[in-house]
């Protein structure tokens, strides 16, 4: 099926499970940095997912770490969705969100940058990220070894909104 028929819905704390599960097929091939449920559920409203049949096949978070700079954060897709766009439709998804909040600028961490630099992310300096560095990554396990790359874009104003296209 097309991702156009599929929506971008906020999460909704039932989805947690669902979300925990994606995200652990990952963190589990040290894609992504685990997460518990209990971390989950309180960012649950930060969450956009996209369902199948009552599964969630999608996700991602926007974390905001000041008036202008905002990151996507836990952009997933399930193994048995890839190469169907879902992941473009949902960072789209989250670039108008942030947007709709008055975000500028949207950052991500990565091992995919060829992904983000097709949607007009492009590679930067972890240093010229002070925000997510020291609010964020200092408590990392990963920090002194980080191999993800950032990338950084600005984003455009809005042109009328929904981001739930």
């Amino acid at each position: 099926m097309s991702p156009q028929n599929y929506a971008v819905r906020p999460a909704l704390v039932k989805d947690a499970a669902g979300i925990h599960d994606l995200l652990t097929k990952y963190s589990d091939q040290e894609l992504l940095l685990p997460r518990t449920i209990n971390e989950i559920l309180p960012q649950i409203p930060q969450f956009l997912v996209i369902e199948d049949q009552n599964k969630i096949i999608a996700c991602v978070s926007l974390e905001i770490f000041s008036v202008e700079l905002g990151e996507v954060r836990s952009l997933a897709v399930d193994p048995d969705y890839t190469k169907q766009q879902f992941g473009a439709k949902l960072l789209h998804a989250v670039e108008s969100y942030a947007r709709a909040l008055g975000v500028s600028k949207m950052m991500a961490l990565t091992y995919v940058e060829d992904f983000f630099h097709k949607y007009g992310y492009e590679t930067v300096e972890m240093t010229s990220l002070p925000e997510k560095v020291w609010r964020v990554c200092v408590k990392c396990p990963r920090f002194h070894h980080c191999d993800e790359i950032p990338v950084l874009k600005i984003l455009q104003e809005p042109v009328g909104f929904s981001c739930f296209e």
